[in-house]
Parts: C-alpha cells; sequence; structure tokens
C-alpha cells in the first residue's frame, strides 16, 4: 500500500513539475534575447559535474535497495569492501552525494546572486530560482528521507519487510528527483546551447 500510495503522490508531484515547466517555456518564449544573455552566465561545467554525481547517485540508492531486498541493513565485511555493504552504507554514500549536489547547486546560487542574477531581477532569474529552487527543496526531502532510513535501520531490532518497504519506497522518491533534475538540466542548461 506504500507503494502505491508514494507513485500515486509521485504523479502529482509530475504535474507540478510540468507546471513549473510551462512556466518556463512560456516565459523564455515571451523573452529570447534575454533568455539568450541570461543563460550564457550559467555555470555548464559545474552543473554537469553535479548531475553527473546526482545520476550516480541514483546507482548507489538502488544498490542499496537490493540490499534491503536481501535483508541485509548493513555490511557484511571491511568498510573497503563494497560487495558487502548493506543497505546502510550504500544509502549513506547516496546522501553525501546528494549532499554535494545541494551544496554545488548552493555555490552556483551564491555565484549569479553576486553577479547579480536574482529571483527578482527578471522573467529568467523568477523561472530559473524557482524551477531549480524547488528541486533542490525534493533533493533535501530525499536527503531526510535516506536519514530517516537509515537511522530506523540502526534502532530497529530486527530489519523486517517494513523497513525494506521503506528503503524502497525512498529510492522511488529518489529515482523520481533524478529523472526531473535530468529533464530540468536538459532544459535550463543545454537546450540554451543548441537553439
Amino acid at each position: 500500500m506504500v507503494s502505491v500510495g508514494t507513485m500515486v503522490w509521485l504523479t502529482s508531484e509530475l504535474m507540478f513539475f510540468a507546471g513549473l515547466f510551462a512556466m518556463f517555456f512560456t516565459l523564455r518564449s515571451s523573452q529570447p534575447a534575454m533568455w539568450a544573455e541570461y543563460s550564457g552566465r550559467l555555470d555548464i561545467l559545474l552543473a554537469t559535474i553535479i548531475t553527473v554525481i546526482l545520476v550516480a547517485s541514483s546507482v548507489t540508492a538502488q544498490f542499496g535497495v537490493f540490499a534491503a531486498e536481501r535483508h541485509q541493513p548493513r555490511r557484511t565485511g571491511g568498510l573497503l569492501s563494497m560487495k558487502s555493504w548493506g543497505m546502510v552504507e550504500w544509502y549513506i554514500l547516496s546522501f553525501l552525494m546528494g549532499s554535494v549536489f545541494i551544496a554545488g547547486q548552493s555555490y552556483e546560487f551564491a555565484v549569479l546572486v553576486s553577479h547579480g542574477v536574482s529571483i527578482q531581477t527578471n522573467a529568467f532569474g523568477s523561472a530559473f530560482y524557482i524551477t531549480t529552487g524547488f528541486h533542490g527543496l525534493h533533493v533535501l526531502g530525499g536527503l531526510f528521507g535516506f536519514l530517516y532510513v537509515i537511522a530506523r535501520a540502526y534502532f530497529s531490532v530486527k530489519f523486517t519487510h517494513k523497513e525494506a518497504s521503506a528503503a524502497v519506497v525512498v529510492s522511488y522518491y529518489w529515482h523520481f528527483v533524478d529523472v526531473v533534475w535530468i529533464a530540468l538540466f536538459a532544459v535550463v542548461y543545454i537546450l540554451p546551447l543548441l537553439v
């Protein structure tokens, strides 16, 4: 039931992001010259690096799901032996990678603001910060989800199907957040290079 409820909720989140994309494209089409100018100020290299890190965190989260499905909450061997890692170790790695993404995004926001591009500067600033900022809030939500599942694994006397299901649900959310970012990255950072 939790998985089905999560899928329904993620569908509503998809509609929310569809509205943000519609806003972005509408504003972009109404002022193409401004969009071209301000898109050139974005740090595409940084965005590419943090995108790769975020997408890789989806892979590590999935390894955590595999471990949870094996009912292996923690590692069975040495810390450097990734083959013996349990769900906790994979989710900690995913958490760290997601945190690097947030740090990179925060850095880019700070640089843009220092160069005079803020949410109230113009339509580009509003669209950029609203779309990427709301995504960043969703990433933070996923980071809290990882912490919740990790804490639950540590405080549970026995790792049961309930704990494994919680890990799977958090991974659904994390994969959703990653897919939305790939679309945002393509629209915000790559599309201006092609048009």
